[in-house]
């Protein structure tokens, strides 16, 4: 008697409408919990009774944190598997998240921020799942919507903290900020599938983590903080030199280890390193131009004579078109590489956020001057931030792509780093005099602020001429027992 024929084995993947939804949350929750103190640091200085100086550590703590624990997170995801690190890294967000509800010790709320700033493992790890899990012809979708997702978020985290403080205290914000990775966690668990780990011939690096976490945490103290000790003081120099020794040491180690935890090789070539410096420039354009932005609209038009004397709800409603602009990008984008690769929404990007902040620059007399240019420049980011992925994922094999990932959004968050000191510096340097002990910035100062976000926004639109079309034959063969080397490979010539 023949037997019954069997069902021909299928590869079917999970439905991008079960996976996405919950990558795309969990990215949303780390970028609202990073920018929403941005605010309220000034208020908090007088409710926790600390130094205007000493407050900025709430910001400096948790920037420091992502940048370390990202690449570590991402290449653990890629030897032991991306769900169980992303939900680890949700977890380093919720647990900072109940400290800081718990606590009123500034001390404490350092600490809660740095165990926020775990989250920033969700991007690498969620654009590897998407990568392994989706249908191939979702797969760049998948990835802009997430990368998209932190200009959403971000300018989401602002509008939500001023709406809070007008009902609540400061709390209010961790809550927020405690919700929104509960809920993460528990999409991540639920929809996402257990994933194969791709790296299993890898190992661990822990003296390139160790050196990484160092030179990371010196150059970002030192530019986080240059503008409170001088720039020319010795600490800050000093910093800056610990910062340079260390990763020069760093890269040497990860040259000469059998399984480094980034891949120098991988990093240097062109797809990747020039990406890595558009994420620094478009990094540098945004968490400077939100402050910049923000700071503006809060002036007291009676005394500077510009400005909206807006509230802290105000002036993150200003700044909503951006989150909107992001939201549009997401699909935008995914369209604009299927079609013709990632060059051009990347270029595309880059040149919206570099118009916007030269409209600010000449014009910015009225309301409507802010919302215009804040809807461009969210569109800008989003393009550019969809189009980075793709480059990185044709570029690099699956079982780096979240190490070549968490090192984009590292190098984004250090631009952030350096373009929010930067910006601070532009407008300290240039104050008027009032008969009030406020120091304001002057009109010129705002103007070169954002003149210097938009060279920045340029900069990072015409990186993209230096790389090449990617070829399999750049691609490393993939080691035995992993995935091919390139799902995915694209397009990167417009």
């Amino acid at each position: 008697m023949s037997e019954a024929p069997q069902p021909a084995a299928t590869d079917e993947k999970p439905s991008s409408a079960r996976v996405l939804p919950a990558l795309v949350l969990a990215m949303l929750a780390f970028s609202v919990v990073q920018t929403a103190v941005v605010p309220i640091l000034p208020s908090l200085a007088k409710e926790l009774d600390v130094s205007g100086s000493s407050i900025t550590w709430l910001m400096t703590a948790n920037l420091l944190s992502a940048a370390v624990l990202t690449p570590l997170l991402g290449r653990f995801g890629d030897l032991r598997g991306r769900k169980p690190m992303l939900l680890v890294s949700l977890a380093g967000l919720v647990a900072g998240s109940a400290l800081a509800v718990g606590t009123h010790s500034f001390t404490w709320l350092v600490v809660a921020r740095v165990l926020q700033g775990a989250g920033g493992g969700v991007l690498p790890l969620a654009i590897s799942i998407v990568r392994d899990e989706l249908p191939k012809a979702k797969v760049t979708g998948g990835v802009a919507a997430i990368s998209a997702s932190m200009g959403v978020g971000s300018g989401l985290g602002l509008v939500a903290t001023g709406l809070l403080l007008e009902h609540w205290s400061y709390k209010s914000i961790f809550w927020m900020g405690l919700v929104f990775g509960i809920l993460a966690v528990a999409l991540v668990a639920i929809r996402v599938p257990k994933d194969p780990v791709v790296d299993k011939d890898g190992g661990a690096d822990p003296l390139g983590a160790l050196t990484l976490a160092g030179w990371l945490s010196a150059l970002l103290i030192a530019v986080s903080q240059g503008n409170h000790w001088g720039w020319t003081s010795n600490r800050t120099l000093g910093l800056f030199a610990v910062a340079a020794v260390v990763a020069l040491v760093w890269i040497l180690i990860e040259v000469k280890v059998s399984h480094p935890l980034v891949d120098m090789k991988m990093m240097s070539r062109p797809a990747v390193a020039f990406t890595n410096i558009s994420g620094l420039l478009m990094g540098f354009g945004m968490y400077g131009s939100f402050m910049v932005i923000s700071n503006f609209a809060q002036t007291p038009e009676k005394l500077a004579h510009y400005g909206f004397t807006a509230t802290v709800l105000h002036a993150g409603i200003m700044l909503l078109p951006s989150a909107l602009g992001s939201m549009v990008a997401a699909p935008l984008g995914a369209m604009m590489i299927a079609r013709r690769g990632p060059r051009l929404p990347l270029v595309a990007g880059g040149l919206l956020g570099a118009v916007a902040m030269a409209y600010l620059a000449v014009r910015h007399s009225h309301e409507i001057d802010i919302y215009l240019a804040s809807a461009v420049f969210g569109l800008g980011v989003g393009l550019a931030y969809a189009a980075m992925p793709a480059y990185i994922n044709g570029a690099v094999p699956a079982e780096q792509s979240g190490i070549a990932n968490g090192m984009n959004a590292v190098l984004r968050t250090v631009g952030g780093a350096v373009g929010t000191a930067v910006m601070a510096a532009i407008l300290t340097g240039d104050t008027m005099k009032l008969p009030i002990p406020v120091a304001l910035p002057t009109l010129n100062a705002y103007e070169h602020a954002y003149w210097t976000a938009a060279v920045m926004c340029v900069v990072a639109g015409l990186v993209p001429f230096a790389i090449r079309r990617i070829k399999a034959a750049d691609l490393p063969a993939a080691p035995a027992g992993t995935t091919s080397s390139s799902p995915e490979l694209v397009k990167t010539d417009a």
